[in-house]
């Protein structure tokens, strides 16, 4: 290590070890398990589940952002989104990212197996595993389908809190994974797009390096199309009512209005706007559906 990383390395606080949760992340995440809790029950949820289910799997997706600041060290240092990492300019070392990441997800598995119930523990750590192993170990450099495979792993956390309130696997939980999962692939490739050159640079297959910009655009709108019919099915299921409905078709057309925008290259900075949408949609859209839960609840 240079005298300078070793500087850098020692000047670390607690505001780096923060940073390597990836935080912002990880708020959604728990905003989209909270919701899966209230969405497994018609009343309200237990107070002990909601603090300990929601801070045991907040700490192990922190884990898993540890290791993926580490394995990515290296693409991070040449883009400039992340090459400031903490990890990537040596402020703090692979091995303290890993004992880190080790402490703070052995932390989360034994709240979750202690305070919530083992169900919700064993799909925290496949999920843990998916992304921190599986994604950004192995398919992000492999292929340029990585986000749409990966993306699994990243779409647990409404699961994740349905099981810590029920303690079994139903349909409309798995339902919640299945809209975040048709929701990565547009929401990730947008950035992809904005991101093209240094995606390059880096070494890494994402879609609009490997096959182009038009062909990603398509795909993009595409998956759109699919994600916008997959938000029906809470209301086709019985799972939400005419509130739902209406709040995700308006949303939903606005987001297929964002995603021919990008693919007719209308306005400019049109990749960068599309994805930045698409994190308020998935925020707004399952905050209707908690609107619409217990509205129905409050009427019958």
């Amino acid at each position: 290590m240079s005298q300078s990383h070793a500087l850098e390395a020692r000047s670390a606080n607690w505001r780096d070890y923060l940073e390597l949760t990836k935080p912002k992340v990880v708020a959604l995440m728990i905003l989209t398990s909270v919701i899966g809790m209230y969405l497994a029950t018609p009343g309200w949820v237990s107070l002990d589940i909601l603090f300990f289910g929601n801070l045991g799997i907040a700490l192990c997706a922190g884990a898993a952002a540890v290791i993926n600041h580490v394995v990515d060290r290296q693409i991070d240092t040449k883009m400039a989104r992340t090459h400031k990492r903490p990890v990537a300019t040596g402020r703090v070392e692979p091995l303290q990212a890993v004992l880190f990441a080790l402490m703070i997800g052995s932390a989360g598995m034994a709240i979750l197996l202690v305070m919530v119930n083992p169900l919700t523990a064993w799909l925290t750590l496949a999920s843990l595993m998916g992304y921190a192993v599986i994604y950004t170990l192995i398919l992000k450099r492999a292929t340029p389908q990585n986000i749409v495979i990966g993306g699994l792993a990243g779409a647990a956390p409404p699961l994740l809190g349905w099981t810590a309130v029920t303690g079994q696997l139903e349909g409309h939980g798995l339902l919640l994974v299945l809209i975040i999962f048709a929701w990565t692939p547009p929401h990730f490739w947008a950035l992809a797009i904005h991101r093209k050159e240094e995606y390059a640079k880096a070494d890494v297959p994402m879609l609009p390096v490997t096959h182009g910009e038009a062909y990603t655009k398509l795909h993009i709108l595409l998956y759109t199309v699919i994600m916008f019919l997959v938000t029906m099915l809470p209301f086709l299921t019985g799972m939400s009512g005419v509130f739902y409905l209406f709040g995700a078709s308006i949303l939903g057309a606005r987001f297929l209005y964002w995603s021919i925008v990008l693919y007719r290259d209308s306005r400019p900075e049109a990749a960068i706007k599309t994805f930045r949408f698409s994190i308020t949609y998935l925020m707004l859209l399952f905050v209707v559906l908690l609107v619409d839960h217990y509205s129905f609840y409050l009427w019958v």
